[in-house]
């Protein structure tokens, strides 16, 4: 099992992605790389703490590769644009990977320049070591599956897993 911590807008669009995806044992949406101890998601929005909206993805490595979780994250969101997804703007929503170790930031380079020879704009992507991981209240665990038709996630997020869903259909469950 490996664990990757990854940051790419809104938290609901990055765990709704990996929910669908065989071989990920565990979504998990959080906050990492701020100065404040057990932020909340009204401090985290405020802009003033420094976090991120992340997701812990853990996943089964003989089933997916840790080179596939990261080409579909890089898919999945728009890693060209600076502290921004859509209409989602602040630094709580900037495209970051957080690594736990040396052979995970290596990892992480690696993935950094495939999605440069995709992407047609520099990737901007931060890469971090991980600092301490938060999990987000429990209305944001799995908020796609629990609110399928509200506004965001039928404008917002459903674009993104059918995008992920054409690039990686053999990756998907059943």
């Amino acid at each position: 099992m490996q664990n990757f911590v990854l940051g790419g807008g809104c938290f609901w669009c990055i765990d709704a992605v990996y929910r669908n995806i065989k071989g990920v044992t565990a979504s998990i949406s959080g906050y990492t790389g701020g100065t404040d101890p057990n932020p909340t998601y009204q401090q985290v929005c405020s802009g003033t703490t420094g976090h991120v909206e992340v997701v812990k993805v853990e996943f089964d490595d003989s089933i997916i590769d840790a080179d596939t979780v990261l080409d579909i994250f890089f898919t999945s969101h728009d890693p060209t644009s600076w502290d921004r997804q859509g209409a989602d703007v602040g630094s709580q929503y900037r495209s970051a990977l957080y690594y736990t170790d040396e052979e995970q930031k290596a990892i992480f380079e690696r993935a950094i320049e495939r999605a440069n020879q995709v992407w047609d704009n520099r990737v901007v992507t931060v890469l971090e070591p991980l600092g301490t991981f938060y999990e987000a209240e429990e209305y944001h665990q799995n908020y796609y599956a629990r609110n399928p038709y509200q506004g965001y996630c039928m404008a917002v997020i459903n674009p993104k897993l059918s995008k992920v869903r054409q690039s990686y259909a053999k990756f998907l469950l059943s």
